[in-house]
């Protein structure tokens, strides 16, 4: 693919739109769109990743296209993303093990709960509800105005999805001011972030949230702005009018156990087989990680480094002249759309199909670039390996460097190693 490629409307719509939903990733457009239509059964990719609304839920997008709320690692910037307002419950129509919480009684519980001050708007979900419960309220201590959601919905304790909402955000790809994780004497885990409702800082709404999830999987989200409204109303005060000390006792409140064992069980998962059945299973990202490490160049300094738990993994590395980020992602099961993805590429004497791109890696921050290699091995597992390198060392960073560390004939030779084949 060239580097200049004409862009579908598709394309500009599905990118504008993750942006403000998550704001905190940058989209390959061309993966997302080939993605798109492969069923969203590869998750967890690449990830650039998002708090949906204040850090209630994660919103990652892989190379593969899946957008998943919320999943894995907290993103943060939505680290509620639209906030756990929006969070489905468990499983709408099973039953409930306790008898359904009313919207209004929630929202008066919510109210009771809050310092002294005015309300000025106010709406409400029961824990019946097909969309979740959840309530919200614009409230003022006097200083100005904020709105203020809290969400509720059951997981499955130890989860990743657990990990996601009660771990501290990565900042190479989620800017915040200030987090903090405890487990309380019960036994849950409570997480406390200060951060904002755009990771680019382009407005100056910030997004305070507390996710609590119990022993019992029970999940409580609180997200709280300095604006009385989450996006598209002006800041009315420096700060959310909650510290940190409120929101843990807003978030902790017995009164919302009840609220969340009245939302529907979940139904007792299908044992049939499915589509994916078969599959090598997902690499590990520490595999991936590891992998990546032996391949990289001697001169670079490997200056940051993770890996998510399957599929894709990234490592900041600096030759002396700025950190360039470098992200990964390895995949099966990825043929059914190699046709979109490789369509203008090559294809090596081996069978493997192979395309590249050079372009603009982030359409927020100016000067950014994102050189991609994706290959795509012969067979019948749609094994894809495909990186990417930045000139920048973090997500929303200004350019380090004027381009980045990896020339693109050194990450088409990582790419196309043989040593992927050990994860394959």
């Amino acid at each position: 693919m060239s580097g200049n490629q004409d862009q579908d409307p598709f394309e500009e719509r599905l990118t504008a739109a993750l942006h403000d939903t998550g704001g905190v990733f940058r989209a390959d457009r061309a993966a997302l769109v080939a993605g798109g239509t492969s069923r969203g059964r590869r998750a967890r990719t690449r990830r650039r990743a998002g708090v949906l609304g204040g850090v209630a839920g994660v919103a990652l997008v892989g190379v593969g296209g899946a957008l998943l709320l919320p999943s894995d690692e907290p993103g943060t910037g939505r680290p509620t993303a639209a906030s756990a307002a929006t969070a489905s419950p468990s499983a709408p129509g099973g039953p409930s093990a306790a008898p359904p919480v009313s919207g209004g009684t929630i929202l008066k519980t919510l109210e009771s709960l809050l310092p002294g001050g005015s309300f000025s708007e106010r709406d409400a979900r029961g824990s019946d509800d097909k969309m979740g419960p959840y309530a919200h309220v614009v409230y003022d201590d006097g200083e100005g105005a904020a709105a203020i959601d809290i969400g509720f919905d059951r997981i499955e304790p130890g989860n990743t999805r657990t990990r996601d909402l009660t771990q501290c955000p990565d900042k190479t790809f989620v800017p915040y001011d200030d987090c903090a994780t405890t487990r309380l004497p019960d036994g849950s885990l409570l997480r406390l972030l200060q951060g904002y409702e755009y990771p680019d800082r382009r407005v100056d709404t910030k997004l305070w949230s507390a996710d609590l999830v119990t022993a019992d999987g029970q999940h409580v989200t609180v997200s709280e702005w300095n604006a009385p409204a989450q996006k598209g109303a002006a800041t009315t005060r420096e700060d959310p009018p909650l510290s940190t000390q409120e929101l843990k006792a807003l978030v902790t409140a017995d009164a919302w156990r009840a609220v969340v064992d009245g939302v529907p069980a979940a139904p007792e998962p299908s044992t049939s087989a499915s589509p994916g059945d078969g599959r090598p299973p997902a690499s590990s990202g520490k595999d991936i990680t590891k992998t990546l490490l032996g391949l990289l160049p001697e001169k670079l300094n490997v200056v940051g480094k993770r890996g998510q738990e399957t599929e894709f993994a990234y490592v900041v590395v600096d030759d002396g002249r700025g950190a360039s980020l470098v992200q990964i992602n390895v995949q099966h099961g990825m043929g059914d759309v190699a046709g979109q993805l490789y369509a203008t590429g090559e294809t090596l004497p081996d069978g493997t199909r192979l395309a590249t791109r050079q372009g603009n890696g982030d359409d927020r921050v100016p000067g950014v670039v994102m050189w991609t290699v994706d290959t795509m091995r012969p067979g019948s597992d749609g094994f894809r390996v495909v990186i990417s390198a930045f000139n920048n060392g973090a997500m929303q960073g200004e350019p380090t460097r004027e381009t980045p560390a990896l020339t693109m004939e050194q990450l088409r030779e990582i790419a196309l190693s043989e040593e992927w084949e050990e994860l394959r």
